[in-house]
Parts: C-alpha cells; sequence; structure tokens
C-alpha cells in the first residue's frame, strides 16, 4: 500500500502554486444536486444548455470518472483583477465577464497539477477536471469547505466572494474531509434585483433562457426581447456579482489592472471587420457555439445597436456590409441595429429579402438608442 501524503502538505503545495484555497471531500454521489439538475432541466430551466446537465447520472458522480475514486481536492484560484480604466473613445465598446479577460483556468491547472505531481510520486491514480461536464464543480467545491452557495448560484468564499475559479482532482488517495461551509448570505438579496433580465427567479435558482452570459453562447437568434438588456457585453455579464457585498472584500484586495491579451473592452468596429480566422485566433478560448464565428458576429451587431452612434459613419459602412451577408441570422441582426440605430434608410431595398427573419426584424418596432 503507498505510502500517503498528508491533508497539510497537499494544501500547502497548492497555496505555493497559485491557489487561494484547498479543500476535501469524500468521492461520494451528489444525490441532491442530482435530483435539482433534473428537476430544473424538466422545468426548463436550463435554457437548452448541456454542460452537467447533459448527463447528471455522471456528472454527480465521481465515480464515473475515476474507478476506486476515494476523495475531491479542490482548488479556488481569484480572477478578480481591476479592470483598466477606458480612456474617452467615441468607438462602440463592448464589455468581457473579467473571469473571461485572461486564462485563468490554466493558472488553476498549474496549482492542482502540483498537488497531482505529489499524489503520483506515492503511487495514487488521479484526474484533474476544470470547467469539465463531467462534475458538478460548485458541488464539489462546497463539499470539500471552500464556500456557501450564494443566492446568484455563484459558490462564495468566506470573507473572499465569488470572483473565483473551480477545479477539482478526483484521485483513490483516501483523506479526512473538510465541514462544509454553513455560512450563508443572510438577508441579504441584493443579486437577485440586480439582474438585468430577472433571471434569478428566487434564492439560488436561476433560469438560464434569461442569463445573457447562458444567450451570448447560445445558438440561433439572440433573443428580441433581451437586446436592449444586453447592452454592451460582448461576452459573459458580472451584474450580480458586482452588487455583492462580500465580493468587495476581494476587490479592495487586489488593486492591481488587469493585464492581459484581450486588454479591456473589446472595439465593436474592429471586431465586425476580423476575418472568421482572426475572429478565432483572437476570441478561441471563449465558448462559441460550434466554433461558428457567425456567433461572434451576431453578438456585436446587438452590441453595436445599443452602443454606437448613429452618427458614425464607420457604423454605417459597416451595417452596411453586414446587411447584404449570406447568413440570414447575420442580416437579420444588422437590421436589428440599423433600426436601434435610426438608420432605417439603409434598409430601404430590403423589403424583398426571401428569409423569413431578416422580415420579421423588418416589421418589428425597435426603439431607438438614444445616442447622438
Amino acid at each position: 500500500m503507498p505510502s500517503i501524503p498528508t491533508v497539510t502538505e497537499l494544501r500547502k503545495t497548492g497555496i505555493e502554486h497559485g491557489l487561494d484555497s484547498v479543500g476535501f471531500a469524500k468521492a461520494e454521489v451528489f444525490t441532491s444536486t442530482k435530483k435539482h439538475l433534473v428537476e430544473r432541466k424538466r422545468q426548463g430551466l436550463h435554457g437548452g444548455m448541456q454542460f452537467t446537465y447533459r448527463n447528471p447520472e455522471r456528472s454527480t458522480d465521481p465515480t464515473r470518472t475515476l474507478e476506486g475514486a476515494e476523495t475531491l481536492v479542490v482548488g479556488a484560484r481569484s480572477y478578480w483583477r481591476k479592470r483598466p480604466k477606458v480612456t474617452n473613445s467615441n468607438e462602440p465598446l463592448g464589455k468581457v465577464a473579467l473571469y473571461a479577460l485572461e486564462d485563468h483556468y490554466q493558472l488553476l491547472r498549474d496549482g492542482l497539477e502540483a498537488i497531482v505531481r505529489i499524489l503520483d510520486q506515492h503511487g495514487f491514480n488521479s484526474r484533474i477536471l476544470i470547467d469539465d461536464n463531467a462534475l458538478v464543480d460548485r458541488e464539489a467545491a462546497y463539499r470539500a469547505g471552500i464556500g456557501w452557495y450564494g443566492k446568484n448560484t455563484n459558490l462564495l468564499l468566506p470573507n473572499r466572494g465569488s470572483w473565483f475559479v473551480l477545479g477539482s482532482i478526483i484521485t483513490d488517495a483516501k483523506f479526512p474531509p473538510d465541514i462544509p461551509e454553513e455560512r450563508g448570505c443572510g438577508t441579504c438579496s441584493r443579486c437577485i434585483p440586480a439582474c438585468p433580465t430577472e433571471a434569478i427567479v428566487g434564492p439560488g435558482v436561476l433560469d438560464a433562457n434569461k442569463c445573457l452570459a447562458w444567450l451570448l453562447q447560445s445558438e440561433g437568434q439572440f433573443p428580441i426581447e433581451f437586446r436592449e438588456a444586453l447592452g454592451d457585453r460582448i461576452y459573459g455579464c458580472d451584474d450580480c456579482q458586482i452588487t455583492c457585498p462580500v465580493n468587495r472584500i476581494e476587490e479592495r484586495a487586489h488593486e492591481k489592472p488587469v493585464s492581459n491579451s484581450l486588454g479591456g473592452p473589446i472595439f465593436i468596429h474592429e471586431m465586425l471587420e476580423m476575418s472568421d480566422e482572426k475572429l478565432i485566433e483572437r476570441f478561441g478560448r471563449w465558448y462559441i457555439p460550434k466554433r461558428d464565428p457567425s456567433y461572434l458576429r451576431r453578438n456585436a451587431l446587438v452590441v453595436l445597436g445599443n452602443t454606437s452612434k448613429g452618427s458614425s459613419q464607420k457604423t454605417k459602412k459597416i451595417l452596411r456590409r453586414y446587411l447584404r451577408d449570406n447568413d440570414n441570422m447575420i442580416r437579420s441582426h444588422a437590421v436589428w441595429a440599423a433600426k436601434r440605430l435610426k438608420l432605417d434608410n439603409l434598409i430601404g431595398d430590403m423589403k424583398d429579402d426571401p428569409s423569413p427573419l431578416v422580415q420579421e426584424e423588418l416589421q418589428r418596432e425597435v426603439s431607438w438608442n438614444k445616442r447622438k
């Protein structure tokens, strides 16, 4: 039988390699979580999302990933950084959720791999799961004492908040489990009214059909009822975290601005002028349905309609291009953006467009973007 490292040794190694918290839990079936997944999918609250909803039998049972699994070693790494200030810009800008500005998952993996190396040296089998549909990572983290479930469904670390990415090691080494964190949000419910689309339909219950972060990653038309609410968000949404009082502790602790390949906001004109190859090269770390750049352009056209000025010659040039695009989805969103910017003169010759999607947009009433 192999010798076993201590919990203290593994926790210390994880922290030394960039993790902010390390916890341990039994590798057992998440019975209550499986029931929640099945029930919420039955209610349609998953909004077509697959991920851990795809196979709840698997995503709530660590032994499906590693036979003989005994322990979950869970790590959390903060991704909070102060956003760089945007200098005055006449360009329409798109905002990216903080977690997506840098590859925090790779930094998280580095910390977990340091722990796995020790387990390997002692002869144990291990498997790392990060942002993987094989495991409900928040439940693993909760069971490992990392934090509690917030009313916005995120996991909150005590005195730190939810600006964290989570990952797990499933191993056949047996360690004593940590005690789940029983603190909670108390009477605070600021995140619920803060959601711009009312997607948090109850404490700890999210309707993905309304969640902007999910809709930006979904296939098909961007729902008309949420286009104005999207505002300048080009990937992800942080509103329910920004309003959380616990997160302010983490925010005060890290004042250095973000420094990364994507920079701060995204220049929407530039994005809409990129080739397919350039879009994938630049934004390939994001989840893009079917790896199809058309969905990036769809989202960018909605943001353009919300943030540009109708008087912008560059905006007019870009819209003229996309109003002639071969993709029906793209043309229809370009029509919406043009109408939103009060540029109906650009769509005057489209009444005979053969696409029902385009015809629907041509007939739709759209409120104007008030920017001049």
